[in-house]
């Protein structure tokens, strides 16, 4: 049985709906990384308490980071506060919007475990932190924060245009691999990115790549460290079969977010709990992190079933279950499997 320090795991990620602008949303907690998407409408809007509220960053674009008054205006105890949203962004004209909202610890505070000085946001239980930094284009290394070394870092350049979304996964072929977040494409080997190093329990390593380390430019990290019974960040490959793969984490899913690293022409993809509303089996309503499209939903070939251990794959379809291909994933509980409390999940 799989056993968790994090009985209740919407106490550090939580996915909910909404509907419309100017309004408070409630998450169960204090966000420090909300990522907003509007479901029949384009663009992502991704907010984090250390570059601050109103401060947004699209996940499938390079463009630097735009601030937008009335978007996410502050987080709050609870949750967040969304102004007007003449933008479009968070729910403006009456739209149904989904967010995906994280815990971490604020608005950060200076880290000096590293080469480079970062500030630092880190939630040592869940395993999450967000990592702020200026760029030198030399190799150096950044402190995270987390304790423990994170499995997932994803970087995003974010104060003039053209950086794209790096991401390093423990999954990929080695430690000079990356996949870009904001991009259909393959994996890549460049060891100018991370240095050709997997991060530590203290650090993780940039170079001179202009996405991950530009000089004088700010990045901004969001490093993720697995966490029994709560955070599962692995890989799988496909069969092209309706009995597709079953991918054991340990806990009952909120959300799955993957992609297919052989196949360039083949796009993220978020499924998670809430999305249909009946949060009933199969899971079939997804949402692109590398476009702006609007929720693509009843696509038979693209079904999961979450179940009480984990994910099976019920498509056959290329974008989740392509033959042979290798699949990256990362993944967050709706509940432990078994929890510290010896109280068992059960299956949707």
């Amino acid at each position: 049985m799989a056993y968790t320090t994090i009985n209740k795991s919407t106490d550090y990620f939580n996915t909910v709906l909404h509907t419309g602008a100017n309004k408070t949303v409630s998450v169960g907690f204090e966000p420090s990384f909300s990522w907003v998407k509007e479901r029949d409408a384009a663009g992502h809007a991704l907010f984090d308490a250390v570059r601050g509220a109103t401060k947004l960053l699209e996940s499938n674009s390079t463009n630097a980071q735009a601030t937008l008054s009335d978007s996410l205006t502050s987080f709050t105890s609870d949750g967040f506060v969304l102004g007007a949203d003449s933008g479009g962004y968070v729910g403006g004209s009456s739209q149904a919007t989904v967010s995906w909202n994280w815990r971490g610890n604020g608005a950060g505070s200076s880290n000096t475990d590293g080469s480079i000085t970062s500030t630092v946001s880190a939630n040592t239980t869940s395993g999450f932190s967000i990592v702020k930094w200026t760029g030198t284009a030399s190799a150096g290394t950044i402190g995270h924060g987390l304790g423990v070394a994170p499995k997932v870092v994803l970087v995003k350049r974010y104060s003039t245009s053209g950086g794209g979304w790096l991401m390093q996964h423990g999954d990929l072929t080695g430690a000079t691999y990356v996949v870009k977040l904001n991009a259909t494409s393959v994996e890549e080997n460049d060891g100018a990115n991370f240095n050709s190093a997997f991060p530590t329990s203290s650090v993780f390593s940039v170079y001179n790549s202009n996405n991950t380390n530009k000089s004088g430019d700010l990045h901004i990290a969001y490093c993720f460290a697995e966490k029994q019974g709560y955070s599962k960040f692995g890989s799988y490959t496909g069969n092209a079969n309706a009995n597709g793969p079953f991918i054991y984490t340990g806990f009952k899913p909120a959300m799955i977010f993957l992609k297919n690293i052989n196949d360039g022409a083949k796009n993220w993809e978020i499924i998670d709990n809430r999305r249909p509303s009946t949060g009933q089996n199969p899971a079939d309503d997804i949402l692109f992190p590398d476009t702006a499209d609007p929720e693509s939903s009843s696509q038979t070939d693209r079904l999961v079933d979450f179940v009480s251990n984990g994910i099976k794959i019920r498509g056959n379809s290329g974008q989740l279950n392509g033959s042979g291909n290798k699949f990256i994933y990362l993944a967050f509980a709706e509940a432990p499997l078994v929890g510290s409390n010896n109280v068992p999940a059960n299956a949707r």
